[in-house]
């Protein structure tokens, strides 16, 4: 799909709630899968991604109900497989373009007595398995992967061994993945980090009656436990409201409002940085949502933006926001540099890359090394076409681009939006018309 943007002529006006977090829809449905019970989940987010978990627990003997589907997500009724354990299903289970599906499904599977081959699009299988597969292994699980590493993936599992990492890189999937072996698993199982990765996993666990136990940078589970089954809502996706929040930062006259906003520390770092380098936001904390700091944010166009350096370990808290801030970084003065984000070149396409070359193809000024990025911002964009590369992050970072650059910007392979906010353009045609 081509999709066509050019400047705004009106500003971006308005309140809207963009779709449920796709990380804790995920876990939702997952963790109700492995739950002994009936449990009910509201807001799940209606996407490619998360329907590849909802496909892939089914598969595995769970039961799954779409109940009903309102504006703000998907009500599902799930049974879960409970104390039986997943069944072996009749193929390979289709894990599309989610890493997180086919990361948490590995620790899932560790601890059962069955051989299941996990598969993906072309883009998950490059994307790399053995930061999950090697520990796994330690623990007791066994695996088949394809060369050097990736998917398809077997996975045959049984009985396991607690174990103790020290994880080189913060990493929520590869985290999330250890601890629920580790609930199969006879005895204590902890995972280190060195800098704070998304917490969705330790605050919803205890939920569904398993206890995590966090120090620092730590958290344990002790097993074998039966997680029981809860009800889950699901609040707004940052991530997504994040392109949201730079369109209005960057076309004169915007005012837009985000209500029940997932506002998660370890998931806020965007707006950390967006707030050093000026921007006009205000953040109104709201009630708890599903364990979770949920609350409103209202953005206003912000005429006089500042560069800023974004450290290493503030990474971790904004990940899947950089594209996004690399094109605010265009407007501002100064230089922008991103450190330690050289993960970018491992997600759904090389990341890192991509928003470097096509900032230069907007007629901007950015840089790369292996692990960082360089933005000098202050020169008018320019349109031009630009590939998404199958990647969501880069074609909404490349429409909010858009909005702002003289003349015609076309961007190819923008359906990948469908992976994590399907109404994306829906959304910002809205805020441009109210």
């Amino acid at each position: 799909m081509r999709y066509h943007v050019r400047p705004a002529t009106s500003p971006l006006c308005g309140s809207v709630r963009v779709p449920g977090d796709k990380s804790i829809s995920h876990r939702a449905v997952l963790f109700s899968a492995m739950a002994d019970g009936t449990s009910r989940l509201s807001g799940v987010l209606d996407s490619a991604d998360v329907r590849a978990t909802m496909a892939a627990v089914e598969a595995l003997g769970a039961s799954l109900e779409i109940v009903e589907e309102t504006a703000e997500g998907l009500e599902i009724v799930v049974r879960g497989w409970g104390a039986d354990g997943p069944i072996e299903p009749l193929g390979p289970i289709d894990c599309a373009n989610s890493g997180t599906t086919i990361r948490l499904l590995m620790g899932v599977l560790a601890g059962w007595p069955v051989h299941v081959v996990l598969t993906g699009d072309e883009s998950l299988s490059r994307r790399p398995m053995r930061r999950v597969t090697a520990p796994l292994a330690e623990m007791g699980a066994r695996f088949e992967t394809a060369e050097d590493g990736v998917a398809p993936i077997g996975v045959r599992g049984g009985g396991l061994l607690p174990g103790s990492f020290d994880l080189p890189v913060g990493s929520a999937q590869v985290k999330t993945a250890l601890l629920l072996a580790g609930i199969r698993a006879t005895g204590r199982t902890t995972v280190c980090e060195p800098a704070p990765s998304r917490d969705h996993t330790e605050r919803m666990l205890p939920g569904f009656g398993v206890p995590i136990v966090r120090d620092g940078l730590c958290a344990s589970v002790t097993g074998p436990v039966l997680p029981h089954a809860a009800d889950v809502s699901v609040p707004a996706d940052a991530s997504s409201a994040a392109f949201l929040v730079g369109a209005a930062l960057l076309v004169p006259g915007s005012d837009v409002t985000l209500p029940g906003i997932s506002l998660n520390p370890t998931r806020a770092g965007f707006l950390r940085v967006l707030s050093r380098m000026g921007a006009d936001l205000q953040v109104t904390p709201g009630p708890d949502v599903c364990g979770e700091p949920a609350g409103q944010v209202r953005v206003r166009y912000t005429e006089r933006l500042e560069g800023t350096t974004v450290k290493a370990e503030e990474v971790p808290s904004l990940i899947d926001e950089v594209p996004l801030l690399a094109i605010v970084a265009t407007a501002a003065s100064g230089t922008t540099r991103f450190e330690g984000v050289g993960e970018l070149r491992l997600k759904e396409s090389d990341r890192l890359g991509a928003m470097a070359g096509a900032i230069n193809a907007l007629k901007g000024a950015a840089a790369v090394t292996d692990d960082t990025l360089t933005v000098t911002g202050g020169r008018p964009l320019t349109g031009t076409a630009l590939d998404a590369l199958g990647d969501h992050r880069l074609a909404m970072a490349y429409a909010v681009a858009g909005l702002t650059a003289a003349g015609e910007t076309v961007i190819d392979r923008f359906e990948a939006v469908d992976v994590s906010y399907p109404g994306f353009a829906g959304d910002l045609a809205t805020l441009l018309r109210a």
